[in-house]
């Protein structure tokens, strides 16, 4: 089968090459900006791509909404299968896309949209329809793990683990959806709806790695602690739980010992237990790997369902202690099990808290000009 590849940045090339070494697909035409056509296979119109009749699937990884939404339902209504490792897009439009593909028979996946190597959403899509999924979640960003990773085993500040990955590829010139915790939250959106039939689009807690210091690593550190960036979700009556924030882990945790750019996707069922999926979760070749995985399994596995709606997300019932570094002026508003003074700031655990309570306390001395850092505490 020839596959058409609508972007050629980082993944794009890297599901070119692939494409060219793998049995019973072949590279076809390459969609770039008008005026970047420098190879006989690159052109600049989706026109050329839709009409070709030896096009039989698309691969999107040119990212962002828009046009990557109009170009996938070009795409599908001219009968050709289309992957796409495009989180943003899926989160928004997927469940119209999915329905769009089942209208037309051909599949719509898109497993390179959350994990990258990880083959964690198709993963799911199969075990989601033998077993009850009680909860799902893990290290999703590649990104924001090699920069914990790199500033809790180096020693470095922020900027420089931001600019480090930047140069290996790993973030983007604009990181801010990765540090944000943007990319992991639509993820776990993917996961929930691929195992629940429930896409969660508001009621989110989101917080990112942008406000940890070295000395805040410092500190965890010396009490034996590490950080990651976790997303949560699961099953909350009628709808999802779904949130992204730091998590400070024991020693001796598992999550402890996913570095760099890997990933670690969980997931629990109710007959199969605990599965844990690791690899690498950013970079070209991972996640190139992930769409042409997709690419050779079409027309075997859907992971949007029809029954699958959309969902207010509802934390409530999630609660935790926290560690938190805060403004000694601000500390008042917090009920601390145990806390100590570190200079201008207060440091120290909080008695447990739901999660969206949690992540009120931080918008509010954010938006009075205050300073925080928080992570849920485990084990």
């Amino acid at each position: 089968m020839k596959v058409a590849i609508l972007g050629f940045g980082t993944v794009g090339v890297g599901v070119y090459e692939m494409l060219e070494k793998c049995a019973g697909l072949e590279p076809g035409p390459v969609l770039v900006r008008p005026g970047k056509e420098d190879k006989p296979f690159k052109v600049s119109s989706m026109e050329a791509i839709v009409n070709d009749p030896s096009v039989g699937a698309v691969a999107e990884v040119m990212g962002g909404i828009e046009p990557a939404n109009s170009y996938v339902a070009m795409a599908l209504n001219a009968g050709k299968h289309v992957v796409t490792s495009n989180k943003a897009l899926v989160a928004a439009h997927g469940i119209e896309l999915a329905q769009l593909a089942r209208d037309k028979g051909v599949s719509f996946l898109f497993s390179a949209a959350c994990g990258g190597g990880v083959p964690f959403l198709h993963n799911l899509a199969i075990a989601a329809q033998s077993d009850e999924i009680l909860s799902l979640g893990g290290i999703l960003n590649g990104t924001t793990n090699f920069m914990l990773d790199a500033m809790q085993s180096e020693g470095k500040d922020y900027g420089d683990v931001l600019h480090q990955a930047q140069d290996l590829g790993y973030a983007e010139a604009d990181p801010t959806a990765d540090v944000s915790g943007l990319d992991a939250l639509r993820k776990i959106m993917l996961a929930c709806a691929v195992a629940y039939n429930k896409l969660p689009v508001d009621g989110f807690s989101r917080e990112g790695i942008e406000s940890i210091t070295a000395a805040d690593v410092s500190d965890f550190q010396s009490r034996g602690l590490t950080c990651r960036l976790i997303t949560s979700g699961g099953p909350a009556g009628d709808t999802v739980y779904a949130y992204v924030e730091p998590v400070l882990f024991p020693a001796n945790a598992p999550e402890c010992s996913v570095v760099k750019n890997f990933n670690m996707a969980k997931y629990n069922g109710e007959d199969a237990g605990a599965i844990v999926l690791m690899g690498q979760g950013a970079g070209r070749y991972p996640t190139a790997s992930a769409v042409v995985r997709d690419l050779c399994g079409l027309g075997s596995l859907e992971m949007f369902r029809p029954e699958v709606c959309k969902v207010t997300a509802d934390n409530a019932a999630c609660v935790h202690p926290y560690y938190v570094r805060v403004d000694a002026d601000k500390a008042g508003r917090f009920v601390f099990s145990d806390k100590w003074a570190d200079g201008d700031s207060v440091r120290g655990i909080l008695e447990p808290i739901a999660v969206p309570a949690m992540h009120a306390l931080a918008d509010s001395v954010r938006k009075e000009g205050g300073s925080i850092f928080f992570a849920a505490m485990e084990g």
